[in-house]
């Protein structure tokens, strides 16, 4: 082994010191420097469903607060699992942004992924949805009172869509059997808009996704919601529609909506993303286009969104643990 000393020692020493301050000062660099190219922002599910149409609408939104365009990508399949890992495993730069949304508290649970909570930090809740339980215009049953007694009847004859097994969803529908003593024929599809065309083509019996999925063919006279799983009833178009609680049915199981980057995004970045986010949940535009379209303008700050989800997956748990989700 060669030893250096005297000058040449010191001369490594410096270059090395050298090395090391240009490279700690690159990152604030880049920091400042971001964005300085489109941020991709991948959703975890089909195109035209809710989730789909929260992140266009915020990426609209986000074109006056931010510096380059936000680019939806759909990266539907496995309840979400293929778009979350794909936004958890990307380079952690601050260029690709992904749209969680509560299945992140339900599928690790259900072993069926292994990204969970900690792989992301959390820029901001935009959105929350209860579940619909929604049939077409045309089914003879005119309440869930019938819906369910129907079920109880001839156990799994009736089919009910969802977003994916292990999707929320999918687990709305097994805690209403689970809650009622029903049994259904589950049906999961890559996404809660693929379902309701299903649904609308007399492929299904009914489906749990939430109102804003199912609202244009609700005004249009082709479906009916018989109830929402919500605390209180919503507004506008679903205003005479209860809810399971109003009916005896204690339960209550909804969908978020929010943005991550990978954990390990640097600070300077998250802050950048943050500013965008609240900004562009600010406009007045963004909360209209929610709210016409009936999906439920919801935003928090990323720790209390971080805290609402590690809630709700205790949660989750304790509802999992009473059902079989394989069914």
């Amino acid at each position: 082994m060669t030893h250096l000393s005297g000058a040449p020692a010191r001369r490594h020493l410096l270059l090395g010191l050298a090395c090391s301050a240009v490279f700690c000062a690159a990152l604030p660099v880049l920091a400042q420097d971001y964005p300085n190219k489109p941020v991709e922002l991948v959703v975890s599910a089909a195109a035209g469903g809710g989730t789909d149409a929260v992140a266009r609408t915020f990426s609209e939104a986000a074109r006056t607060h931010f510096s380059q365009p936000i680019v939806v990508v759909n990266k539907p399949g496995a309840a979400s699992s293929i778009g979350f890992t794909d936004v958890a495993l990307s380079k952690k730069d601050g260029y690709k942004m992904g749209v969680i949304s509560v299945n992140l508290a339900i599928l690790p649970a259900l072993n069926l992924t292994k990204v969970t909570v900690e792989d992301y930090s959390f820029i901001a809740r935009l959105n929350n949805d209860p579940s619909a339980i929604t049939v077409a215009a045309d089914a003879p049953w005119k309440s869930i009172e019938e819906f369910l007694a129907a079920a109880k009847q001839a156990p799994e004859k009736i089919r009910v869509g969802n977003a994916g097994t292990g999707d929320a969803w999918h687990v709305a529908a097994l805690a209403l059997e689970e809650k009622t003593g029903t049994r259904f024929t589950h049906i999961p599809y890559q996404g809660g808009n693929p379902a309701v065309l299903s649904l609308l083509g007399g492929h299904l019996d009914a489906v749990t996704v939430s109102p804003g999925e199912v609202a244009q063919h609700v005004a249009a006279g082709k479906l009916r919601v018989l109830a929402v799983m919500a605390d209180a009833r919503m507004p506008g178009l679903f205003a005479n529609t209860p809810t399971l609680k109003e009916r005896g049915i204690d339960l209550t199981v909804g969908a978020w909506r929010g943005l991550v980057v990978p954990k390990g995004t640097p600070d300077e970045v998250v802050a950048k993303l943050r500013t965008m986010a609240r900004a562009a949940a600010a406009e007045p535009a963004f909360r209209e286009t929610l709210e016409r379209a009936n999906l439920g303008y919801s935003y928090a700050e990323g720790d209390l969104f971080l805290k609402q989800i590690l809630a709700d997956r205790e949660m989750f748990k304790g509802i999992l643990a009473k059902i079989d989700v394989k069914k």
